[in-house]
């Protein structure tokens, strides 16, 4: 069975492969005298595992930052800041709170959380089905998110790997101009505030690989703006929604409401996770992949143009939407896309494994005026390049007091190879 699709396909990350050409920069990270720097990493309590992607939020501020996939993270404050504790959450592990003091100059903290499993009080009543649940939360969406608009700050960053070699990483901080959850005629805004690039294509079997959309899709991650992207007009005939557990998130209990597409519908769509606060019925965090049974399908929604003697194939996608709550109002906070392709060359022995990621997290938040909405000429489109945006330089300052997603061992390593490469 056919059924009309949604139009996801634009927030999914469109490919364009050309011949390549020769360019190499480098990149840097940086410190700035105005701010004090705290160094973390995250850690499972029970077993010592890293924990990739946690909430670090300013306590009373909207000062924030997540940490990267080994678990580290930096949050530069203000000195004039009276804040006193960090706060760091992460799904199924309790809540912590760290002083400031606990911190040592230059000398990263470990952090420890203890996982923590709950069960439904017995005064809990929760609807039947998962679906009934997904009809609730769509009804409270303007009690639960703000219907205000906001201006945000947040670090993106976007990377391309063939085989386990980076050969591109582009990061920016981007200006947001958020709009409210009950108008659905207003869209988000972004605006690249200031990006660098670091390329090595001599690895990239002759083909450049552009990545469509950059940080204005990763705005389109978000599934409670933009409900239409998974859940159709006719969600609740494409999708069947099953209660599978409870968990502790932020300290606060969720229903987790696993989804999948009905068997007897051939087009590709989404199956995943959805973390739904029980109280509030509100999502705070969405974890979904496409179904990729259907290749031909598939492969027509990412690639847009290639060259004629390689076969693409879409092997693995990753998606995640994340919210913070403050003061009984949820907000976006992080969303994070990964793609990996197989890509099968006439003339070639071996094929090639790419793998596409990107991430956005929102490292600040207030209220904007409508004079802070951003201008047509200025807004990053899900048409536009990162690599054709921002410039390919090195600058040890360049990052000054923003906040950024630290980044990982493995893409420390290619940054050092691509500088070398760039002196």
């Amino acid at each position: 069975m056919k059924t009309k699709k949604s139009n996801f396909g634009i927030f999914l990350g469109i490919l364009f492969l050309f011949p390549v050409w020769n360019f190499s920069s480098s990149y840097a990270q940086t410190e700035n005298s105005q701010f004090i720097s705290y160094l973390g990493v995250l850690k499972n309590a029970v077993n010592n595992d890293v924990l990739p992607f946690a909430s670090i939020v300013l306590e009373g501020t909207s000062v924030a930052t997540v940490s990267n996939a080994d678990g580290e993270f930096t949050i530069k404050v203000d000195k004039n800041n009276k804040a006193e504790n960090l706060e760091i959450s992460f799904i199924g592990y309790k809540n912590k709170n760290i002083s400031l003091s606990e911190f040592e100059n230059d000398k990263p903290l470990t952090i420890k959380l203890e996982p923590v499993t709950e069960h439904l009080k017995e005064l809990t009543v929760r609807p039947a089905n998962g679906s009934e649940i997904i009809r609730l939360v769509l009804n409270n969406v303007s009690k639960n998110y703000s219907t205000i608009p906001m201006a945000m700050t947040g670090f993106y960053r976007e990377t391309i790997k063939n085989r386990k070699n980076y050969v591109a990483i582009s990061e920016a901080i981007v200006n947001i101009y958020k709009s409210p959850y009950n108008n659905d005629l207003q869209f988000d805004q972004v605006k690249i505030d200031r990006g660098r690039k670091s390329s090595n294509v001599e690895k990239m079997d002759t083909l450049l690989i552009k990545l469509q959309g950059g940080p204005a899709i990763s705005m389109l991650l978000d599934v409670v703006k933009n409900p239409y992207n998974i859940f159709t007009e006719n969600y609740d005939k494409i999708y069947v929604f099953d209660f599978e557990n409870v968990v502790s998130i932020n300290d606060r209990l969720h229903y987790v409401i696993d989804f999948k597409q009905n068997q007897y519908i051939s087009d590709p769509y989404f199956y995943g996770k959805l973390y739904i606060d029980i109280e509030k019925l509100a999502i705070s965090d969405a974890i979904f992949s496409l179904n990729l049974e259907n290749e031909e399908e598939a492969t027509r929604v990412f690639i847009r143009k290639k060259p004629a003697g390689v076969t693409i194939t879409p092997l693995n996608t990753t998606y995640r939407a994340s919210y913070t709550i403050q003061e009984d109002q949820w907000y976006f906070n992080y969303a994070r896309a990964e793609v990996i392709f197989e890509m099968d060359w006439e003339k070639k022995l071996f094929n090639s494994t790419i793998s596409l990621m990107s991430e956005l997290a929102i490292t600040d938040r207030l209220p904007a005026e409508a004079s802070q909405k951003i201008e047509r000429k200025e807004r990053f489109g899900t048409n536009d390049f990162m690599e054709e945006e921002v410039q390919a330089f090195f600058d040890p300052n360049y990052w000054g007091d923003y906040n950024l997603i630290e980044p990982d061992a493995s893409i420390e390593q290619a940054i050092r190879k691509l500088y070398r490469k760039y002196k």
